[in-house]
């Protein structure tokens, strides 16, 4: 297991504005590297934990839930083939493009070193959106990656430090249970009876998805 890609994204001009406010960071380009990796503080006010790359509406992206987004080379492969188009690292806008590992069927609270530093917390699945549609420009985009549900996934910084194209990806943690990132992008997008079964996963899950799984337990009175 590798880290095929390092990638960051620059602001960029859009031109309609429902998520980005005129502007995005979901562009990104791989880079050689190396580049550091943190905890960006919380939501809304932290951005990326990735240094130099852009997060542009911290209101519903970046923060230290989702300071890195991770996608798999495998499952990129796949959509070129079903796009019928070449998807360079970073198309779907992930800072890392991995090799040989299952990014939507990692565990929640999964732990992954990257290097010889970088510690890395899996806590979600990507949510897509219609900032993600636009820069793909593909109809009914949205639609078409939950179908596919392998989302990728969303990681919070565990122990800081560098890591470039080419370091070794370690799995150095994985709870005893068995809530997935797939898992939470179906109770998310399309299933939501399945939410009361994501609060095993505890407080690693994304502090946000914890709290909607709450909330749904507390109003259906379901376990």
């Amino acid at each position: 297991m590798k880290l095929l890609s390092l990638n960051l994204g620059r602001p960029e001009a859009v031109d309609v504005a429902e998520e980005s406010k005129s502007v995005t960071g979901i562009d990104k380009r791989p880079v050689d590297g190396p580049v550091r990796v943190f905890a960006p503080g919380p939501k809304g006010v932290g951005a990326s934990g990735v240094a130099g790359d852009a997060v542009c509406n911290t209101a519903h992206h970046g923060g230290d839930d989702q300071a890195v987004y991770a996608f798999a080379r495998e499952d990129l492969d796949g959509w070129e083939r079903e796009l019928g188009r070449t998807l360079p690292s970073g198309s779907f806008g992930e800072n890392l493009t991995t090799e040989g590992l299952d990014v939507s069927g990692a565990l929640i609270g999964e732990r992954w070193r990257i290097g010889s530093e970088v510690v890395l917390e899996v806590t979600s699945g990507r949510v897509p959106c219609l900032n993600f549609q636009r820069h793909m420009g593909e109809r009914g985009w949205v639609k078409r990656f939950t179908r596919q549900g392998e989302p990728g996934a969303y990681l919070r910084v565990i122990q800081p430090g560098e890591i470039r194209a080419g370091d070794p990806i370690e799995i150095v943690h994985r709870p005893a249970h068995d809530i997935t990132v797939a898992l939470t992008f179906r109770a998310t997008m399309t299933e939501h009876e399945l939410l009361p079964r994501l609060l095993a996963a505890g407080e690693a899950l994304h502090s946000e998805l914890l709290e909607t799984a709450r909330k749904y337990v507390e109003k259906s009175g379901s376990m």
